[in-house]
């Protein structure tokens, strides 16, 4: 369906493409690339032969359903599903060929059934929890799990991985200890048969970028794919990556208003003299974090010019001062215009949040186009 308002999100796969053989060139291994959560907000089909085009050899979602999607969108990839689903989902996955992420007893009796009766051992990825605490194999069921997996004849265990708690905190111990419990498994696993060929995988966005140790066969980068930030002391900038997402609007009301005008719920802004006010169509419902209210910026032509008042449901207000504004001036909330940037790393320091959850609540009103003309608003039917 063609959209009606003029709030989009531009997604350059370029950039996707660009992040994805950065990364591999920085680890010099392998990329699965995140793209969970429909790409990080960004779009998983459309971000997801980007990054394999980029050099990315495997994918990675949380769900079943997610990896469902890329295969209907004819992703014939290896995907990788990063938590265990409902042992009943198992046939499903098997059948469209996604790596199941395993570390329950249950889970690998069923796959284990699946693959004798399909006569093709299943391929699996065992997940070791090194001190995250969250799932993963805890140590005092290793032994069992490897004796059940080595002997398993209808499963293969292709690789072996964690995740890591504090990767972000370049002066944390944490990832150094967790890599260490990791090697103690691989130990006892060596010990118990487990095949001399697994793969081992720890890194996520952080450590791909701040620990070489925890970089092994692969990599799984998620928000560096994007050309984010994953920590406030972590700049994706500094490494190459670029930001793949610009958030853009128009100005649909535009007046002059005198000094002391109080405007939006709460009456919380006040005009500091006479100036031009700008109202953009799109609010916390499409995404844009309360917490801008009086504190985030907006780039029209060019400048950055503040939200001025409480942020609202379906619209905000912008203060553009003694500059006159219209009705269908190009509005930027996060990306470029001009010299001038706004980054999602700035709204989650104003919301005392993280990239993540800022791309990921960027709600599905908000139309994703991809790769856009270079001048002005899309002609086509948004993606």
């Amino acid at each position: 369906m063609r959209a009606h308002r003029p709030t989009r999100i531009e997604v350059s796969t370029d950039a996707v493409r660009h992040n994805a053989a950065r990364l591999a060139a920085l680890a010099g291994t392998e990329v699965c690339a995140v793209v969970k959560a429909d790409g990080y907000g960004h779009g998983a089909a459309a971000v997801a032969r980007a990054a394999l085009a980029g050099g990315a050899s495997t994918l990675a979602v949380a769900l079943v359903e997610e990896g469902l999607a890329l295969r209907a969108a004819g992703i014939d990839a290896p995907v990788l599903v990063l938590a265990e689903p409902p042992v009943d989902a198992l046939p499903t996955m098997v059948d469209a060929a996604l790596t199941p992420t395993v570390y329950r007893e249950a889970t690998l009796d069923v796959l284990d059934r699946l693959g004798r009766q399909r006569g093709t051992p299943v391929g699996v990825h065992l997940k070791v929890d090194t001190g995250m605490g969250r799932v993963g194999v805890p140590e005092a069921d290793w032994d069992a799990r490897l004796r059940q997996a080595v002997a398993a004849t209808g499963l293969r265990v292709e690789a072996v991985y964690t995740h890591l708690a504090r990767a972000d905190e370049p002066a944390a111990d944490t990832t150094r200890d967790q890599l260490a419990v990791l090697e103690r498994f691989l130990r006892r696993g060596a010990s118990a048969g487990l095949p001399a060929g697994v793969r081992v995988h720890t890194a996520n966005s952080a450590a791909t970028l701040l620990h070489p140790a925890a970089r092994r066969d692969l990599v799984r980068p998620g928000i560096a794919l994007y050309g984010l930030s994953p920590a406030p002391d972590v700049d994706a900038a500094a490494f190459g990556l670029r930001p793949a997402l610009r958030l853009v609007t128009e100005v649909s009301f535009a007046k002059r208003i005198p000094a002391g005008t109080a405007v939006s719920y709460g009456h919380r802004w006040v005009a500091p003299a006479d100036g031009w006010l700008a109202t953009l169509p799109l609010g916390y419902a499409d995404g844009v974090p309360r917490a801008l209210t009086n504190v985030g910026v907006v780039l029209i032509d060019g400048r950055r010019r503040p939200v001025a008042g409480t942020v609202c449901m379906d619209q905000l207000l912008v203060w553009c001062g003694d500059d006159e504004v219209a009705a269908g001036d190009e509005a930027v909330l996060i990306g470029t215009q001009g010299d001038e940037q706004v980054r999602v790393e700035e709204w989650a320091a104003h919301a005392s949040t993280i990239t993540y959850e800022i791309v990921t609540q960027l709600t599905a009103r908000v139309p994703r186009v991809v790769d856009p003309p270079p001048t002005g608003r899309p002609d086509h039917p948004p993606t």
